[in-house]
């Protein structure tokens, strides 16, 4: 019997001395996993100070030999012409600003129409198969959406506009409306399913059809969400590459044509990169301010759809 109740006593000993070990190592982890997240936090905003830096002391250096003004105010674009180098970045900025036109005129529509389906028309079974299904649109590489219109929906154009370039902005434009359908239909699903029922039921009670219930009772009050996704969308098409880069061209234009070769300013970047500049020349830091203007419209775009969206949001 003592032996046994000696037995027990060594027990609960040890359980205690495992429980007070346990609680040691649990407190230890509390006290590091905030420090590891602060330190992984602080990797991502020391990069992107790095990243900012770097293109403000890169382009500060190309103003060094470019006049500002004209780099504001020409409309030509000849950085590799050695005799007359000319560095006016409007030609980039206009075609960007096309692209971005024309991918947006195709988006919204199409994408709003989705939003307000699944959101206000379609069943949960529906839902789960379609929105995935809209989203792999936004999973494929850019670079195959680049050459599907240059080898499928430029040819598949010429049929009805004949004076349409092999490289032109019109393509590239959709094809990147396109892509960004998925971002604009996803987030203002999601501002729309954010909405609650009993607005929708009180409107039903009412008299409203379902119609009437989405656009004049849903979609003013996920307006907020709804601006703020488009505004989000409109500045991924500002950024987009690759598609731009194969299906638009490589020229340049400061005019307001949408069947001629272009030249964004993610195309002129891509460009320069693959070696058609030296090191420390003009051209090379070119690509720096081209990087800064893109920085300053993203920068300005993100803005504004915080703005709006902190501005119009409804509180239910």
């Amino acid at each position: 019997m003592a032996n046994s109740n000696s037995t027990k006593a060594m027990s609960v000993q040890k359980m205690i001395a495992e429980n007070k070990s346990k609680k040691n190592v649990s407190q230890s982890v509390e006290k590091i996993v905030p420090v590891a997240l602060f330190l992984l936090a602080a990797i991502s905003v020391l990069t992107t100070v790095g990243i900012v830096l770097t293109l403000i002391f890169e382009t500060i250096t190309f103003f060094g030999s470019v006049s500002i003004i004209e780099y504001v105010t020409s409309t030509e674009w000849y950085p590799f012409s050695e005799a007359n180098g000319s560095y006016g970045v409007w030609p980039l900025v206009l075609s960007t600003l096309k692209i971005a036109f024309i991918a947006t005129v195709l988006a919204v529509p199409i994408g709003l129409a989705s939003a307000i389906y699944l959101s206000e028309y379609a069943s949960d079974n529906v839902r789960r198969v379609i929105k995935p299904v809209l989203e792999v649109l936004a999973g494929i590489p850019t670079i195959v959406y680049g050459f599907f219109a240059l080898t499928f929906l430029t040819p598949l154009l010429k049929n009805f506009i004949p004076e349409l370039s092999t490289f032109n902005a019109l393509s590239p434009g959709l094809i990147v409306g396109v892509m960004i359908i998925p971002m604009i239909a996803s987030l203002s699903e999601d501002a729309m399913s954010s909405v609650p029922k009993a607005i929708r039921e009180g409107a039903l009670a009412m008299g409203s059809t379902r119609l009437e219930v989405a656009l004049k009772i849903v979609l003013p009050a996920a307006m907020s969400g709804i601006v703020a996704s488009i505004v989000l969308a409109i500045s991924r098409a500002i950024g987009e590459t690759m598609i731009v880069t194969v299906a638009g061209g490589s020229t340049p234009n400061a005019d307001w044509s949408v069947t001629d070769s272009i030249q964004t300013m993610t195309a002129y970047i891509a460009q320069v990169t693959t070696g058609d500049a030296g090191f420390g020349t003009i051209k090379y830091y070119s690509i720096y301010s081209v990087g800064f203007t893109l920085f300053l419209f993203t920068l300005a775009m993100n803005m504004l759809a915080q703005f709006i969206s902190k501005r119009f949001r409804e509180e239910y």
